[in-house]
């Protein structure tokens, strides 16, 4: 694999699929209107904000010490020695504008509170691992997730098809952003021993092993859970689709509670992105034939 498709951490961009897709299905579900322009350039846009995103973090977690031989996720660019931090950020940064010139078009339909969303986005994926308080070092990684690829990401595509935000689009972004938080959680749960030694505080190094795999079990279950809101709004299929993924969930837990940190975690984190993507794709079709 090339090195830089390897920096993009493909297996987790999927991330950026399900709020788009999610978003656009409930506001044609809702208001009968959607654009292909919309679906088009939020996707793109997101793609390499996410990409900058991973990118900036391989660099600066390098450089802090959190990413070394030892380390038992998935292989980084820097740490193995593939490409220099500088060339990294350097990607990280470039990505970041592409992602720029894909948010204009989006700027002319929204007008400014879409100017806003993009700028806060950028810098956020920046501050995730750089700047004086980086999130995912004292812990705000986890809420980062839920706002940015949830609430921000599903509601900001709802909103640039209908012009209106509605209450649906900000429980879908919920559901949305809190299973793509199992991510960051097995992530940081895995890593969780290399991190105390770097200072890096996230969840699992704050609270422990116990809260680590509570916060896992309740991302996982917690948005399929909250499905039955859709009943009274869209019945039975569109409450009942996504549910099917219980089982999914409930393996993954049960291997989560009876494994111990280590590379086995990087299959749990690749299973818990399919439940997040999947839960997209069920979701959306349930509303097409609601």
């Amino acid at each position: 694999m090339s090195p830089w498709l390897l920096a993009f951490r493909p297996k987790t961009l999927t991330t950026a699929i399900a709020p788009v897709l999610g978003a656009t299905a409930l506001a044609k579900a809702t208001t009968g209107e959607y654009s292909i322009q919309v679906v088009a350039f939020s996707l793109l846009g997101a793609l390499f904000i996410q990409i900058g995103t991973n990118l900036i973090n391989d660099a600066i977690d390098f450089k802090k010490g959190a990413d070394t031989p030892q380390r038992t996720g998935p292989k980084r660019v820097t740490q193995a020695g593939l490409l220099t931090p500088k060339q990294v950020m350097a990607g990280g940064l470039g990505a970041f504008a592409i992602a720029t010139g894909f948010g204009i078009p989006l700027v002319i339909r929204g007008g400014w509170p879409i100017v806003v969303i993009g700028i806060i986005s950028l810098l956020a994926g920046y501050c995730y691992t750089g700047g004086p308080v980086p999130l995912a070092y004292n812990g705000l990684g986890d809420p980062f997730v839920i706002v940015f690829f949830g609430l921000v990401a599903v509601g900001g595509t709802y909103f640039l098809h209908t012009k209106t935000l509605p209450i649906e689009a900000i429980m879908l972004g919920l559901q949305i952003g809190i299973l793509a938080t199992a991510l960051i959680a097995i992530n940081n749960y895995r890593d969780a021993s290399q991190d105390r030694l770097v200072n890096k505080r996230t969840l699992a190094v704050r609270f422990g092993e116990k809260f680590a795999k509570a916060e896992i079990a309740i991302c996982l279950l917690l948005p399929l859970a909250m499905n039955v809101f859709w009943l009274d709004r869209f019945g039975w299929l569109v409450t009942l689709l996504p549910l099917a993924l219980s089982p999914l969930a409930a393996m993954l837990i049960k291997r989560v509670y009876a494994t111990k940190p280590g590379p086995a975690y990087n299959t749990f984190l690749a299973k818990a992105a399919l439940i997040h993507f999947l839960f997209g794709i069920l979701y959306s079709v349930g509303l097409l034939f609601a």
